[in-house]
């Protein structure tokens, strides 16, 4: 049963992250904005599952199973990050990439921080 909410978890948490990136490239034009904002929101809703399980609430496994592990697991991908950084690297857009990776990172941390704190507190 944990494979299939992983994977059905996963399989939303892919298409929401196209849809987001989708959503932000239709609004401003092509941008890295997408990937930055999946990476944020992301690491929010996984501070806040992982901050909720170990506080007071007894959260399901499969809860766990679909949103951490499924949704959050293919929902963020550092790995774009790097290679779009990466890329504008390459194309000498040297402010643009630094900002991109010490941007993610920070903001993330400081988003998984208070997904923490807010599990912690409230659930």
């Amino acid at each position: 049963m944990n494979l299939i909410l992983i994977g059905v978890g996963g399989a939303l948490g892919a298409v929401s992250r196209y849809g987001v990136d989708k959503l932000l490239t239709g609004l401003i034009g092509q941008t890295i904005l997408g990937t930055f904002a999946v990476n944020i929101s992301g690491s929010l809703i996984l501070g806040l599952i992982a901050g909720m399980t170990s506080s007071r609430t007894n959260l399901p496994e499969a809860v766990t199973m679909f949103l951490a592990i499924g949704f959050c697991g293919s929902f963020t991908t550092f790995s774009t990050v790097t290679v779009a950084s990466f890329r504008l690297f390459e194309d000498g857009d040297y402010i643009t990439a630094s900002t991109n990776i010490f941007g993610s990172v920070i903001v993330g941390l400081a988003a998984a921080g208070i997904g923490l704190w807010l599990g912690r507190q409230y659930f």
